[in-house]
């Protein structure tokens, strides 16, 4: 088993972090995962309604089931700890009054609070399924980003994951209907060789000025 990882600073973490291909399984200690958990918390998201709804997975028992649901990958059953990310497509028609609430606590003014509540739930209510799937992608996807880079900055290893079966995830973590699972993320330390580095492209290949094909210079 590999030794655990020193602390790195977040640029370090951006430029070397892979996805982890193996965990050791050592268990997690609960201060550590509630520090990267809050780290998700704390994500922006569309109006602040944070439609994220976080499981963590750490019973033997239960991450076995969980690696059913996920292709079978081995990484499910060996990592400290797997949190599988969701949006509730209906969390915003439940919270939306309480994140107005916080945000006149946090100076938002009155004027503003009184337009979100028609605008933004008008707005919301008017999405398909498939909007709504695509919205929830988007605002998950920013919290378990922050969660990946807060555990690997504390000297974990990590894999987000997005082989997974979304009824049998839901037939195993008991999902409300109103779930959309977005990703896995699998938390621990590295147990042998770590993943090859398959190089990123440069800005040449994907970065323009003010238009399509122009570069940045």
């Amino acid at each position: 088993m590999s030794e655990k990882k020193r602390q790195r600073s977040l640029i370090e973490v951006i430029r070397e972090r892979r996805a982890t291909p193996s965990f050791d399984g050592t268990p997690m200690p609960a201060e550590d995962l509630k520090q990267i958990l809050e780290a998700g918390l704390l994500a922006p998201s569309g109006y602040n309604v944070q439609p994220w709804r976080f499981i963590v997975v750490q019973a033997p028992e239960q991450k076995k089931r969980l690696r059913w649901a996920s292709y079978n990958q081995a990484k499910v059953e060996e990592a400290s700890a797997v949190i599988v990310a969701c949006g509730d497509s209906d969390g915003w028609r439940k919270d939306f009054d309480d994140v107005v609430e916080k945000g006149l606590t946090g100076g938002m003014p009155e004027s503003y609070a009184a337009q979100a509540k028609s605008s933004v739930t008008n707005y919301l209510s008017s999405f398909s399924t498939e909007q709504m799937h695509g919205w929830l992608n988007k605002m998950v996807m920013i919290a378990t980003t922050q969660m990946m880079l807060m555990a690997e900055t504390m000297g974990y290893d990590t894999a987000p994951m997005e082989g997974f079966e979304q009824d049998k995830v839901h037939e195993v973590l008991r999902l409300p209907l109103s779930y959309w699972v977005v990703a896995l993320l699998a938390i621990g330390h590295l147990n042998g060789p770590d993943k090859f580095n398959g190089g990123r492209f440069d800005m040449r290949h994907t970065v323009f000025a003010e238009e399509h094909g122009k570069p940045l210079k």
